[in-house]
């Protein structure tokens, strides 16, 4: 194994692994974007993973004006865990994507559950309003297991979103 500046081993890299630690050119659109995904370290144990994008964009495919979107998505790994940085390349290909906010919100949860094969997702699409009004979208998989702790999203209900 090699070893770090700090003289720690460091692990090789997983053969599902193509973007972390590589220059990567972002995705055109979300279609594109590959997820990486890795083995779940902790396969016996039972709990939840959070990714939160508080400044998710995307496009209305009517007008092209952008639309602002503040994510949560809390899943219960099974086999696997997705790579954050091709989560991370993943969400930002919606930047010149045109989609209705609930196509954009549950096409990320089925997108996930597709690739990872979660035991349990909830995805949390607080979108900010054009016109007056905020959309807020939910999904969820199922109900969450109940021997998981699934803390609250944490985002407030729309007074500015502060």
């Amino acid at each position: 194994m090699a070893q770090t500046k700090a003289g720690r081993s460091k692990a090789p890299r997983p053969k599902e692994v193509r973007q972390l630690g590589r220059a990567v050119k972002p995705p055109a659109s979300p279609a594109e974007a590959v997820l990486d995904r890795i083995a779940n370290p902790h396969p016996g144990a039972r709990y939840a993973v959070r990714f939160t994008a508080p400044e998710f964009t995307s496009l209305c495919p009517i007008t092209g004006q952008p639309d602002f979107a503040h994510l949560v998505i809390d899943y219960v790994p099974g086999k696997y865990l997705v790579e954050s940085k091709s989560m991370k390349l993943y969400l930002g290909a919606f930047r010149n994507e045109g989609v209705f906010h609930e196509d954009c919100t549950v096409g990320i949860a089925r997108r996930l559950i597709a690739e990872l094969d979660p035991v349990w997702l909830r995805i949390g699409g607080y979108w900010y309003p054009r016109g007056g009004m905020p959309i807020d979208v939910f999904f969820q998989s199922g109900s969450p297991p109940k021997d998981v702790w699934i803390p609250d999203t944490g985002v407030a209900p729309y007074r500015g979103r502060g």
